[in-house]
């Protein structure tokens, strides 16, 4: 077991340089990081999404950004359950079992360290809120980053950890975005036209409407907008959705 206050890679050194932290923090400060680590980040992935989801209900593809909003959670489902097998292959133990003099914030932690699932779940939440919306999404993949920080902060989580679950939650989320999109994109337009459709687009959100075959020659490349003061204007795509 090395001993406190180094390691033999930079992997060790990271941890005790920002695990140190905790020690000479106050108490105060080291229960908030324990409480944002553990559940305030999640919370505030709920609010953003929340957010997300009323803007891109105005958008001009409301349709498309909210089965991109949908796939976020979905995505980081699917990667939480990608993590299960590889964490039973690596079995790599939490860093306090093998390093001494950690400060540990949060107790009973049994179970294996590589990879971090609050690290992927996070990850492919911001990255999933990326592809619906760049402004949400910036805020989230900075939220995910300040997740990873905590986890190695509370000394459960060796940085590579992290690292492991920031790549594993991204190569989902973007992996199978295409696919996602694909089977979520028309569902939401058929709900769109139900009386369900203010989950999809708001009541003075533009309505997408493709042209039939054979226009003129002067008509639009893309779709044309209808919806309040929007008769005539090209369509012009959603600056929001990154996909």
């Amino acid at each position: 077991m090395p001993a406190a206050g180094g390691g033999s890679n930079p992997d060790d050194r990271l941890l005790y340089e920002i695990n140190g932290l905790a020690k000479s923090a106050p108490h105060w400060a080291d229960r908030a990081m324990e409480f944002i680590g553990e559940y305030g980040i999640v919370f505030g992935f709920a609010v953003l999404m929340l957010c997300a989801w009323w803007s891109v209900r105005r958008s001009d593809d409301a349709p498309a950004g909210t089965a991109a909003l949908l796939w976020a959670p979905v995505a980081a489902g699917i990667a939480l359950l990608v993590n299960i097998p590889i964490r039973g292959f690596v079995r790599r133990p939490r860093p306090f079992l093998d390093h001494q003099g950690l400060e540990v914030l949060v107790k009973g932690k049994t179970d294996f360290s590589f990879v971090s699932d609050h690290a992927t779940l996070t990850m492919a939440l911001g990255v999933g809120l990326f592809v619906a919306n760049r402004k949400y999404g910036l805020v989230g993949i900075g939220l995910a980053l300040l997740e990873g920080f905590c986890r190695v902060y509370m000394g459960v989580h060796y940085p590579t950890d992290v690292i492991g679950g920031f790549a594993l939650g991204t190569a989902v989320t973007l992996l199978l975005a295409p696919l996602a999109m694909m089977l979520l994109t028309p569902l939401t337009r058929r709900i769109a036209g139900t009386r369900a459709g203010r989950l999809v687009r708001s009541a003075g959100a533009p309505v997408a409407v493709v042209p039939a075959a054979g226009a003129g020659e002067g008509a639009d490349d893309g779709a044309a907008l209808t919806g309040p003061g929007t008769a005539g204007r090209p369509r012009h795509h959603d600056r929001d959705l990154a996909a």
